[in-house]
């Protein structure tokens, strides 16, 4: 681990004094609890004030409570959970009508992580965990993800990157990735034939909330000695059922 950031550690440590109590607090009680100089509790609230980590009490002066930011946060990270969660009960739903592994990802720049994931019945299995990343134009649900972002949003991601290989199959021309991606929004899944594991293939779907927005992907991996063409066919069916089960279960019902 890294150097911890004083700064950033302090702000924390003033955040954190109003969990306590009543949520409010006042600079001097801020300074003798913490054992801070005056003006850097000063400095602190004021930064943190400016920006809407913290805002003052009305009716008392000098007083302040936890600030909008902090509940976008908080609520931010509910809906994570709620994700995670739902997502792996709907994956262990698929998992078990089809006896394959099937992961949930959600993506954060031009990576994966996946949220959820539950194991495959057979004997032979993937190799992978909760909280892993991996670079999305690799996989099933990072391409079934890229391909929801708006061009000019894409083009700012992949800007400078280089498309590294997991595979000899991996994508790693630009023009092929977007290609791909062109593709995949048009047929609304994603398919991936051992471009991040040389003994697995792939589908996934998107997964959307309430708001219509896609925020994830579950996908169905299978080792490729137990991939055909009919295989297939059924396991991108049963892809998008599980991922349309988890958007229903976030709140999203799709327009006629």
């Amino acid at each position: 681990m890294g150097r911890l950031v004083p700064a950033v550690t302090r702000a924390f440590d003033v955040l954190e004094l109003f969990l306590e109590g009543d949520g409010t607090l006042s600079a001097p009680e801020i300074t003798r609890r913490l054992q801070l100089p005056r003006t850097t509790t000063h400095e602190l609230v004021s930064t943190l004030t400016a920006r809407h980590y913290l805002v003052p009490v009305t009716g008392q002066p000098g007083r302040y409570r936890l600030g909008v930011r902090t509940y976008q946060l908080g609520s931010r990270y509910a809906e994570q959970l709620d994700l995670a969660a739902e997502g792996h009960q709907v994956a262990r739903d698929v998992a078990d009508t089809c006896g394959e592994t099937v992961h949930v990802a959600v993506l954060e720049d031009t990576d994966v992580i996946y949220i959820a994931k539950v194991d495959s019945s057979h004997a032979v299995r993937m190799v992978s965990a909760t909280g892993r990343r991996l670079p999305a134009h690799c996989t099933a649900v990072g391409k079934m993800l890229l391909a929801t972002l708006a061009e000019a949003e894409l083009d700012e991601r992949l800007e400078g990157r280089e498309l590294v290989a997991m595979t000899p199959r991996s994508l790693t021309d630009p023009d092929a990735l977007r290609a791909a991606l062109s593709e995949i929004r048009i047929l609304g899944v994603a398919v991936e034939q051992q471009e991040s594991n040389p003994d697995v293939s792939c589908v996934a779907a998107p997964v959307r909330d309430r708001s219509g927005r896609v925020v994830a992907a579950l996908s169905i991996s299978v080792p490729v000695h137990r991939w055909t063409e009919d295989g297939e066919n059924e396991l991108t069916a049963l892809a998008v059922k599980g991922a349309n089960d988890l958007s229903q279960r976030l709140g999203h019902r799709p327009t006629r």
